[in-house]
């Protein structure tokens, strides 16, 4: 495995190498004029929502507000009005779990800076409370779904008011939290970057860090434990970066992120021949 830095121009270019991309072509960036769309704001909830084919938003911070409005992306914006909801917050985790058919959300920080544990799923229509028997401690923190293992996994996190953060891992079953305790793990760190890897069967995590060093190690779960990879090449240290993965390039796509200031470049985490 290996991260391969991915140069951008204003469009991205493709060359196709399979039947069905049988030609060179552009991409770019649309700004579409929408009637209606949520209010400005950063650090919001979102996750994508196979079964009404949308993309969630829940939450964030902007406009010297914390919200806890919920809307839906299906060709335009649509706000919801579910029956209930959680209280408004920025920085949840949020992650669609496969094996159930819901969006599960966790924790977040309200507008009076209390760090919640709180856990949500979200089943097309409306939220709903759940009261697992075991939760993880108050934090913000990254959650993504294992398709292998077929649960939401959770790692680490922060109360950010407090200076903590945390190298524990956790994963959803649907029903409860459970800790799990792995032989080795990464160490405590906040917005790392982590997603499922298609490809390898793996939850991969970039980066991390906050109150403390900020990281650019590369490390994967394997539903039993965590083992850092070294791959030759990768990106600088950094925190907040987003990272997804891309059926098109089989690997994690991951772009951006802090340190000191906001970083701008792409890179590609895949098996190189």
């Amino acid at each position: 495995m290996k991260w391969i830095a991915a140069l951008m121009t204003s469009a991205w270019v493709l060359v196709a190498t399979t039947p069905l991309l049988a030609q060179t072509y552009s991409l770019n960036w649309v700004e579409p004029t929408l009637p209606v769309s949520p209010p400005g704001r950063c650090c919001a909830g979102m996750a994508y929502y196979p079964p009404t084919h949308s993309t969630l938003v829940f939450g964030g911070w902007g406009n010297s507000a914390i919200y806890g409005d919920t809307w839906a992306w299906r060709n335009g914006w649509h706000q919801q009005t579910p029956a209930s909801s959680p209280s408004a917050r920025w920085s949840p985790g949020m992650a669609y779990d496969e094996a159930t058919g819901e969006i599960v959300l966790l924790g977040g920080q309200n507008s009076s800076g209390v760090v919640l544990n709180d856990t949500w799923t979200w089943n097309g229509t409306t939220w709903t409370q759940q009261f697992p028997t075991t939760r993880p401690s108050p934090r913000r923190a990254p959650i993504a779904y294992d398709g292998a293992t077929k649960t939401v996994v959770l790692f680490g996190g922060d109360v950010q008011n407090l200076g903590i953060e945390y190298n524990d891992t956790w994963t959803w079953n649907g029903t409860t939290w459970m800790q799990q305790f792995p032989t080795s793990s990464p160490s405590p760190r906040t917005d790392a970057s982590m997603a499922y890897d298609a490809t390898l069967g793996l939850i991969v995590m970039f980066g991390g860090g906050f109150s403390t060093p900020i990281q650019n190690q590369t490390w994967a779960w394997n539903g039993t434990t965590w083992a850092q990879l070294n791959p030759v090449d990768k990106p600088t240290a950094r925190y907040a970066a987003s990272m997804g993965y891309d059926p098109l390039s089989k690997g994690l796509v991951l772009f951006g992120g802090f340190n000191p200031g906001t970083l701008d470049d792409t890179w590609i985490f895949t098996v190189v021949q």
